[in-house]
């Protein structure tokens, strides 16, 4: 992954901050904060963890052109915008999308293993 790539995982992360913000600020508004899991997982996963990827693989560059560092950029970045849809419809009441919830989550915990798996082995 070249610099634009650390460029897209920053990018992605500043939609996610802007999302948990007007999420929150919802939420403060309405007096309703039954959705404040999906608040804290946009800024956790969304903005922090996808801030810190790009710093990492910036800093790293050798974690950054391998096959791992793409499978990572693509696995995470399916998975997150449907973890979060679907974790939003499951605390409103969708209780039958828990297996596609189930899903994403899986595919989220391997992507970050695969991070893992790309820090232990290539970090220099």
């Amino acid at each position: 992954m070249e610099n634009t790539s650390t460029t897209a995982w920053f990018k992605l992360a500043v939609l996610y901050l802007v999302a948990g913000v007007a999420l929150g600020l919802h939420m403060a508004k309405s007096g309703d904060h039954g959705m404040y899991p999906v608040h804290a997982h946009i800024n956790l996963l969304g903005w922090v963890s996808m801030a810190l990827f790009g710093l990492i693989y910036r800093q790293f560059p050798a974690l950054a052109g391998n096959k791992l560092a793409k499978a990572h950029f693509w696995l995470y970045n399916l998975a997150l915008p449907v973890n979060m849809a679907t974790l939003f419809m499951y605390l409103g009441g969708n209780v039958a999308i828990e297996p596609v919830l189930g899903v994403a989550s899986m595919v989220l915990g391997l992507a970050i293993a695969i991070f893992a798996i790309n820090v232990v082995k290539n970090a220099k």
